[in-house]
């Protein structure tokens, strides 16, 4: 090989241009050699090119005195003159004229004949120690790359995000940027891992992302060393990796743990399920399934909300997570290798069909096996499906760490609350009660279907059926059937009086022609017996009826009915007090009347009481009745003397009456109230009842315009 050309004295870096021309115009001095893009590089190139994340890991050498570049012909074998050894020749001459750089051979095969043997060659000098031929320094740049990885790992450490009582321990975005070590406006991905208990999920972090380093810690133990959810930040790939809890566990608190995943699950973009067994078990298959299930039945709805809530631009429930099955074998072979003529994506799908599970909400189900026959575990092939699926357009756009946080905050304050053992189900990885209202309606039984903690944001309870009527919680409603007509729903309520009676006239009306029913955009629409021969019934006439859900702690349903017939015979009560001189009687035969006539429908009438419903004791004529004002039933004073609050009745927070076994039921405990009532001849009753009346009826008047119970 003769030379054309002058000979550069001053060291080969000097006549280097770079060749990727990707920021430059290829005038500038190239001061890298890469080995991934084959191309010598300046400064300027190097920098742009390599911020793109697929080739961020591409082994750069750089250039200095005395460096000989690879012959860019052969590529590494790959050229038509190229060894076929997959490895890159050093160069002996560079062409001035074709600007390319070539090795022994390809310049032989090239520049020996033609017009090109005329070209002007630069010789290269000898490589240098260490830089053999047909290696190219590939050794010293990776070990140059794997150098300025570990020293960005050195500072990273693990954080817990959420505990195993699913309560979020960073108190809010900034800490969370701060604890991650990145920039607030970055851009990031995240990537979790699932498996069961002992699969080696945190040391599959380790090794796949931080070359080893115990950043989230592992134990030789049989105990789990991962409670809760942990997080680190991964500097070489910019992205957020968590860990998780294993399944399968017999901790505390299972319901929780479980519920907590699928919140991991719903923030990532990629989900790694590690698996260490032979063969894949239907529990992966079944949880991969469960979790989609949930995921579009509750999480998508409210990741949408949350974007709209904070003003996020970016969608956060588009698309689902993609998911890596890594799955390492010790004495079968990998899933497809027997029927290579398949896909393995084809098999995952025709298992999950077998059991009936559709991963839909996943964007991908990827499969990645490796077989070990002896330690350690090879993670290649894992780390290459990971790079590859964060480079595809199939995944989620990356986002940044505020609003990672926030969608992980939304969903922990929207499913939170304690689980109980009796809703673990063993069928199903995520049944329906991990996420929706656990009240039940007192009436008929039927569960809420809105999602935990919905109070909180005023929304009420909604049952998944009709519901049906009680007459022990009376739950009719009635709307006026001519403004249902006109288009607007008007609840009506019976009363003693219309509002425009004055209370002495009211009252009046009300023995002589029943309760009332007034609309406040009708007026007057129905008395019970306004006729002579009554009237028909309401509901066929001018109301509507509505049967509505009892939920508990909800009594405004109730309270109006029923508290007046409490209040009207409180102020019977205060009539036989303001009159102690007198027989108990005229008391008695007005707390009879007024009782039967306003009486709940759950009260069992006057007239049907023949003995207490506790001691079966029979009432004697001037015998005492009592009503429980929490079951209806008539019970004898000493079966009947308990007190204690009944608001789900509709009598407010102050203790009323009860029987013993009622009281026992709540277990609260309050003073026992014994009334004491004076017996006499009733010669003279029909007066005296009329003077209790006539004398005491102020008493009484705060009761006149409260509604009545049917």
């Amino acid at each position: 090989m003769s030379s054309h050309g002058p000979s550069q004295e001053k060291g080969v870096n000097t006549s280097l241009a770079c060749q990727e021309s990707y920021v430059c115009d290829g005038s500038e001095e190239a001061v890298f050699e890469c080995h991934d893009c084959a191309s010598l590089q300046c400064s300027l190139c190097e920098l742009e090119v390599h911020q793109q994340e697929r080739l961020r890991d591409h082994q750069r050498v750089p250039i200095g005195p005395g460096h000989v570049p690879g012959c860019d012909s052969c590529k590494g074998g790959n050229g038509k003159g190229g060894s076929g050894s997959g490895k890159r020749n050093l160069s002996v001459v560079r062409c001035q004229t074709c600007k390319t750089n070539l090795c022994q051979d390809c310049q032989k095969r090239t520049h020996n004949g033609g017009g090109k043997k005329k070209h002007p060659l630069t010789h290269y000098p000898p490589p240098r120690s260490g830089q053999h031929s047909g290696q190219t320094g590939v050794s010293s740049g990776q070990d140059l790359a794997k150098a300025q990885q570990a020293e960005l790992l050195e500072k990273v450490t693990s954080f817990l995000l959420v505990d195993e009582n699913e309560e979020v321990q960073i108190q809010n975005e900034e800490e969370f940027v701060k604890r991650l070590d990145c920039h607030p406006d970055e851009l990031l991905k995240v990537v979790s891992i699932f498996g069961n208990i002992g699969e080696g999920k945190s040391h599959t972090l380790n090794h796949t992302f931080f070359q080893g380093r115990e950043v989230f810690k592992t134990s030789p133990t049989q105990e789990s060393c991962t409670v809760g959810v942990w997080v680190a930040f991964d500097p070489a790939h910019r992205m957020v990796v968590i860990d998780t809890e294993g399944l399968q566990s017999n901790s505390s608190n299972q319901g929780q743990r479980t519920r907590l995943l699928l919140k991991v699950l719903a923030i990532s973009d990629l989900i790694i399920y590690r698996t260490h067994a032979d063969r894949l078990h239907d529990d992966l298959f079944r949880f991969l399934g469960d979790a989609s299930e949930a995921y579009l039945k509750y999480f998508t709805k409210e990741l949408k909300a949350t974007a709209a809530r904070f003003g996020l631009d970016v969608p956060l429930s588009t698309l689902g997570p993609s998911v890596i099955i890594f799955h390492e074998t010790v004495h079968t072979s990998l899933l497809g290798s027997e029927r290579s003529s398949e896909p393995v994506e084809r098999l995952l799908q025709e298992r999950f069909h077998k059991l009936g599970r559709f991963p839909e909400a996943f964007s991908c189900v990827r499969y990645c096996g490796t077989h070990t026959s002896a330690p350690p575990t090879d993670f290649r092939s894992l780390r290459n499906i990971l790079e590859s699926q964060l480079e595809s357009h199939t995944t989620r756009s990356p986002r940044s760490p505020l609003v990672i946080y926030k969608a992980l905050q939304a969903l922990s304050e929207r499913f939170s609350g304690e689980i109980s053992d009796e809703l673990i189900s063993h069928s199903c990885f995520f049944p329906d009660e991990y996420f929706t209202c656990s009240s039940l309606c007192l009436s008929c039984g039927s569960s809420c279907r809105n999602s935990t903690n919905h109070l909180r944001e005023d929304v009420p309870h909604e049952a998944k059926h009709r519901c049906r009527y009680s007459a022990h919680y009376d739950n009719r409603i009635f709307t006026c059937k001519a403004c249902y007509e006109g288009g607007k729903e008007v609840v009506v309520v019976p009363k003693t009086s219309a509002s425009s009676d004055s209370p002495w006239f009211g009252l009046a009306r009300y023995a002589w022609s029943g309760y009332v029913i007034e609309c406040p955009g009708c007026g007057v629409i129905y008395r019970s017996r306004q006729f002579w021969y009554g009237n028909q019934d309401p509901v066929n006439t001018v109301v509507r009826t509505e049967i509505q859900h009892i939920w508990p702690g909800c009594d405004s349903l109730l309270k109006d009915n029923s508290n007046a017939a409490q209040r009207l015979l409180d102020g019977v009560n205060l009539m036989a007090q303001s009159v102690s001189e007198l027989s108990v009687k005229p008391a008695k035969a007005v707390t009879s009347w007024i009782t039967d006539q306003i009486a709940p429908a759950y009260w069992k009438p006057n007239a049907l009481i023949l003995t207490c419903h506790k001691c079966a004791e029979v009432f004697q004529e001037s015998g005492t009745k009592h009503h429980c004002r929490a079951c209806g039933e008539g019970f004898c004073d000493q079966c009947s003397s308990r007190l204690r609050p009944v608001p789900e009745r509709g009598w407010g927070l102050a203790p009323v009456r009860v029987c013993d076994a009622c009281y026992d039921q709540k277990d609260i405990h309050t003073e026992l109230v014994v009334v004491e009532h004076e017996e006499e001849d009733g010669g003279t009753l029909a007066r005296k009842v009329g003077e209790v009346v006539s004398s005491t009826l102020g008493a009484v008047v705060t009761a006149i315009d409260i509604p009545l119970g049917e």
